[in-house]
C-alpha cells in the first residue's frame, strides 16, 4: 500500500452532500437550538425551589456530589428536553438577556497564513503515522483469541507486581505534575514553587533546577525525541505556571542561539529558559507537545486553550469553546487530534487539520482535571472532580464505560504508551510450542548458573529485562492495555483498558496524589504528590 499523502489522499468533495452527513449535521444543529432555547428558560435561583420543581418533574432532587449551581443547570436541561419532546418554545426570560441573545450568532476569526501552514503540515505528519496504526491494528485483530488470553495475563501479573520503589522530597511545596523523559533515565517534576527539577532516576539524584517562573508551575511536557535523538542544547522541554507563560528549556547550560535559517550561535545561560511564550490572560495549567515536536499546546484559565510554534515562539492558534477555565490539553499519537477539558465539565476533541470540533464529550457533572489519549488513537479517557473516570470512544461519538475511580478528584490519568526503541528481540532462543510464556526453552536455560554470573540487563529467568520475555507480537499488543490514575484520595491506581477492571492499587504518604506518570519501557511508575514529594513504583523483582 503506499504511504497516504496529502497528494494521494482522496478529496470527497460531496462530503456534506452525503445522507449520513446531513442527518449529522441536523443532529447538531437540533441541539445546537435546543442550547440556544435552554439559555431563555426562567428557571427559579433558590435552591429549594429548584428542588421543588425537580420532584414535580420525576427528576432526582439531587445527585451524589452536586452543587446548587449545577442542579440549577440539570433543571434548566431537563426543561428544554422536556420542550424539545413536546415541541413547545421555552419561555423566555424578561431581563436584557433575552436581547443578548437574539444577538448571538456562529461567528469565524480569520487565521493566519502561518497557521494554515502549520496545519497543512500536520496533515502531512498525521496521515502516513494514521495509515501505519490501521495497519498495525489490522494484524492485531488477526491475533488468535488464545494468544491474546495469554497476553494479557503475562502483561496484568507484571502490572500486579508493581510496590513502592522509593520516595524522595522533590520541592518545598507540592509537586504538581511528574512526567518521565523518553528515555526513561529522567524524571521531571514541575512544583508550585515555580522550579522545574530534573531527576536521575531511580537513583533519585537531582540533575538540575530550572526556575524562570514567578508563580506555581502547573504542567510540564517533554518534547517527542529529547534525550533521544534531539540536540540537549535546544528545546527539550515545556512548563507552564500560574503567571501565564509557558517556557521552553533546553537540556544543557550551553545552548545554540538561533540567528537566521540554519545558523546558531553558541552561547551560555543560567537556568533561564530559551523561549517564554506570552499570550495567555490567566493561569497556564497543563502543556502538551505535538508528536511531531514542532508545536506546544497549553490550556489556560483564561478559558483558551493555544498552540505555539516552537522554532518561531510565536502563537498559532487562539481557540475557545469552553464556558470556563481550560484545565487539561493532550495530543493524539498520530498528531491530528487534540482534546481539551475544562472546569465546565466539557471536553472538546479538535481535528487540528481543520480547526473543527470532531466530538464533544459531555457527561461529567464536575470539571474535568485530566484527559489522555489511548494508543489505539480512538478512545480517550477524562478524569473529572466528579470522581470519575469516563472511557470515550471517537468512531462512534459516544462514551463507553464509566469507572467510579478515586473517592476524591481524579487529578491525573496516563496510558501506557510502548516506545519500539526499548524492545529488543531475542536471538538466542527460538519460541515454539514448548516455549513457555517469557519465551525462553526450559531445555536451553542453564540449570545452574549463579544470579551474579548472568549477562547485565537480564533478569534472573534469564530473559532480557528491557522486554521482560515479550514476543515482538506481544510488545506491540502491550502498548496502551493498561492506564494509571492518580487521585486525591491518597491512591494510584492502575486498570485494564480493555475491561476496564482494577488491577492494582498503590499507597501514598500523602492526602493528595497531584500527577501519575508510566515510563516507555514499562518498568516504572512516578507518582507527585502534594506533601512536596515524588514516589517511585516498580515490579517487586525490578
Amino acid at each position: 500500500m503506499p504511504e497516504l499523502t496529502l497528494d494521494t489522499l482522496m478529496d470527497d468533495g460531496d462530503y456534506l452532500g452525503s445522507e449520513r452527513a446531513r442527518l449529522e449535521n441536523k443532529v447538531i444543529l437540533d441541539e445546537l437550538e435546543r442550547k440556544k432555547k435552554a439559555r431563555t428558560l426562567a428557571v427559579p435561583t433558590d435552591d429549594n425551589r429548584v428542588r421543588a420543581r425537580l420532584r414535580e418533574i420525576g427528576e432526582p432532587i439531587t445527585l451524589f456530589g452536586e452543587r446548587a449551581a449545577d442542579r440549577r443547570d440539570r433543571l434548566r436541561y431537563v426543561l428544554s428536553q422536556i420542550n424539545a419532546a413536546r415541541g413547545e418554545d421555552a419561555m423566555p426570560i424578561e431581563s436584557e438577556s433575552s436581547e443578548e441573545s437574539e444577538d448571538e450568532e456562529e461567528f469565524y476569526t480569520p487565521g493566519s497564513f502561518e497557521l494554515l501552514e502549520a496545519r497543512r503540515r500536520i496533515a502531512e505528519f498525521s496521515l502516513p503515522r494514521a495509515q501505519k496504526r490501521v495497519a498495525r491494528q489490522r494484524l492485531d485483530s488477526r491475533m488468535e483469541l488464545g494468544r491474546i488470553v495469554d497476553t494479557r495475563k503475562k502483561v496484568f501479573n507484571e502490572v500486579k507486581k508493581f510496590s513502592n520503589l522509593g520516595s524522595q522530597i522533590g520541592d518545598e511545596r507540592p509537586i504538581a505534575q511528574v512526567r518521565f523523559a523518553p528515555n526513561n533515565e529522567i524524571l521531571a517534576t514541575g512544583s508550585w514553587s515555580g522550579t522545574v527539577k530534573l531527576w536521575n532516576v531511580p537513583a533519585c539524584t537531582e540533575i538540575r533546577s530550572l526556575r524562570g517562573h514567578s508563580d506555581k508551575v502547573s504542567g510540564v511536557a517533554w518534547h517527542p525525541q529529547a534525550t533521544l535523538t534531539h540536540s540537549p542544547n535546544i528545546v527539550n522541554l515545556a512548563s507552564g505556571a500560574g503567571e501565564g507563560n509557558v517556557n521552553l528549556w533546553s537540556m544543557n547550560r550551553q545552548v545554540d542561539i538561533p540567528l537566521g535559517p540554519d545558523l546558531f550561535a553558541h552561547g551560555f545561560t543560567s537556568d533561564q529558559p530559551l523561549s517564554v511564550l506570552k499570550g495567555h490572560l490567566d493561569r497556564v495549567c497543563r502543556v502538551a507537545f505535538h508528536p511531531s515536536g514542532d508545536y506546544v499546546a497549553s490550556a489556560s484559565f483564561d478559558t483558551t486553550w493555544r498552540l505555539w510554534d516552537v522554532n518561531t515562539s510565536k502563537e498559532l492558534l487562539l481557540q475557545e469553546g469552553h464556558s470556563k477555565e481550560v484545565y487539561t490539553v493532550e495530543f493524539q499519537n498520530d498528531g491530528a487530534l487534540i482534546v481539551s477539558g475544562g472546569l465546565d465539565a466539557v471536553g472538546r476533541v479538535w481535528d487540528l487539520r481543520t480547526g473543527r470540533t470532531a466530538m464533544v464529550l459531555d457527561g461529567h457533572v464536575q470539571g474535568i482535571y485530566s484527559i489522555a489519549f489511548s494508543p489505539n488513537g480512538y478512545q480517550v479517557a477524562t478524569g473529572s472532580g466528579d470522581d470519575t473516570i469516563r472511557l470515550w470512544d471517537i468512531r462512534s461519538l459516544k462514551a463507553l464505560y464509566t469507572i467510579p475511580a478515586h473517592l476524591s478528584n481524579v487529578s491525573d490519568i496516563r496510558f501506557f504508551h510502548a516506545n519500539d526503541l526499548f524492545y529488543k528481540p531475542f536471538t538466542s532462543t527460538k519460541v515454539d510450542e514448548d516455549t513457555e510464556m517469557n519465551g525462553v526453552d526450559e531445555e536451553s536455560k542453564p540449570r545452574d548458573t549463579p544470579d551474579s554470573e548472568k549477562p547485565e540487563g537480564q533478569s534472573q529467568d534469564g530473559v532480557d529485562s528491557a522486554t521482560k520475555g515479550y514476543t515482538e507480537e506481544e510488545w506491540r499488543y502491550r502498548s496502551g492495555l493498561f492506564f494509571a490514575s492518580a487521585g486525591y484520595d491518597g491512591l494510584v491506581k492502575l486498570w485494564s483498558a480493555d475491561d476496564w477492571q482494577l488491577l492494582r492499587t498503590l499507597t501514598t504518604d500523602a492526602g493528595k496524589v497531584m500527577s501519575v506518570d508510566i515510563s516507555s519501557g514499562g518498568g516504572m511508575i512516578a507518582s507527585g504528590t502534594y506533601n512536596r514529594n515524588f514516589q517511585l513504583y516498580a515490579p517487586e523483582d525490578f
